[in-house]
This record gives C-alpha cells, sequence and structure tokens, in this order.
C-alpha cells in the first residue's frame, strides 16, 4: 500500500506520517508512508493524506501553487482512493472557507469554513476535547472509539452549515462543533489526529484498512 502525505508547504508532514507508520506498523498493515509534492505520485498512490495547518487561504494557495497537485488528488480520489485530511487539510474539503478571504475549496462537503462563534471562551480552541457521536456508530473509521475519547484541537475556524449525513463526530465548544466528516472516500478530522495519541492512531489505522464507496 501505497500512502502519500501531500507536501504544500503545510502542516505537520514529519509527525503525520510518523503516526501513519506507526500506525500501519501496529495493525499489521504493509505500508509505504511518503511525503510527497509530486502530483504524478499523488496520482498514483493508494491513499492520500493531507495535513493542514494555518490559514485556509494561504493551505489553499499553497496547494494551487503546485501545478498539477490539486488536480492529481481530485483525479485519484475520484477514481476511488481513500483521503483524509487533517485540520485545515480537512477545511478544505468544505465550498469555501472564510478566513482573511472568501477562497473556493474542494466542494467535497456542504458548508464553509467560518470563525466560531464561542462568546466567553478563548481563541483557538487549543488542547483536548471529546468526541462526540451516537453509541455503537458503525462508521469503520469510528471502530474501536467510545463517545467520550479526547482527541487533540488547535483551530479558530470551523466547518459550519454541513449535511447532517456527512458529520460523523462532532466536539463541544461552546456548542457542536464539526469533528469529522465523511463523503464517499473523503474524510476528514478537524483535530490533529497525528497529535491525538492512541485515539489518533486507532483512527489512522481504521483510515488504512477503510474500503469505502467511491463519492459521486
Amino acid at each position: 500500500m501505497k500512502v502519500a502525505v501531500v507536501d504544500y508547504g503545510s502542516g505537520n508532514l514529519a509527525s503525520a506520517s510518523r503516526a501513519l507508520a506507526v500506525a500501519a506498523e501496529r495493525a499489521g498493515i504493509p505500508a509505504e508512508v511518503r511525503v510527497t509534492a509530486d502530483p504524478d505520485m499523488v496520482g498514483a498512490a493508494d491513499r492520500i493524506v493531507l495535513p493542514g495547518q494555518g490559514a485556509f487561504a494561504d493551505c489553499a494557495h499553497g496547494l494551487a501553487a503546485i501545478p498539477g497537485l490539486s488536480a492529481a488528488i481530485e483525479y485519484r480520489t475520484g477514481q476511488g482512493a481513500p483521503f483524509l485530511g487533517i485540520c485545515v487539510g480537512m477545511q478544505l474539503m468544505a465550498e469555501r472557507g472564510l478566513e482573511h478571504a472568501v477562497t473556493p475549496g474542494f466542494g467535497w462537503v456542504a458548508g464553509e469554513i467560518a470563525e466560531l462563534d464561542v462568546p466567553g471562551l478563548r481563541l483557538p480552541q487549543m488542547g483536548w476535547n471529546e468526541l462526540g457521536f451516537p453509541q455503537g456508530s458503525d462508521h469503520p473509521l469510528l471502530a474501536g472509539l467510545v463517545p467520550g475519547d479526547h482527541a487533540y484541537f488547535v483551530h479558530s475556524y470551523a466547518l459550519r452549515g454541513a449535511r447532517a449525513e456527512q458529520v460523523i463526530a462532532t466536539t463541544d465548544y461552546g456548542g457542536d462543533v464539526v469533528a469529522m466528516v465523511v463523503a464517499g472516500n473523503r474524510a476528514g478530522t478537524q483535530f490533529h489526529v497525528e497529535k491525538s495519541q492512541e485515539v489518533g492512531l486507532r483512527i489512522l489505522a481504521n483510515f488504512l484498512r477503510w474500503s469505502p464507496q467511491v463519492a459521486r
């Protein structure tokens, strides 16, 4: 299995690739994890991981600045390769972001990325917070998790206007905040899965095992 961790100048690339390698080893999954900005390598990968840190607009522009990279992600995921966006990588799955400017995203999930409206609470939301989802949720990415498991968040912006069927987990920060989304074979975590210790490693192992239907 070839796993491409997309390098476009943003994100915890070393942490993400190391966490994927550890998750694969623990789960007994033979995986070659490569950090790459090469569209050809991304276009041939079995799975694609898109990390992201910073502002939506900066990440979107960084991705667009590498010729063919966005197209390779679109092409390969359109063929069915499982995709995982992390933090701003997840946010880029939305229709648009409102941070600094109105910037188009991939449009794979409904909604836009807007600043959290949490009077009395600090921004960014930084630290450990609980994941919420229905007890007994059968989504493969949540296998082995229980409601209340903690993940590590660092963000001031989040998905607003999401479709309920595309949200598989939330967190509570002055109200429900989207924590995980899925659209066909494309998934994302608002939290830093690579920093979320055992919970994060379990989600990454689930991702490496995942055999989703292709998004349409």
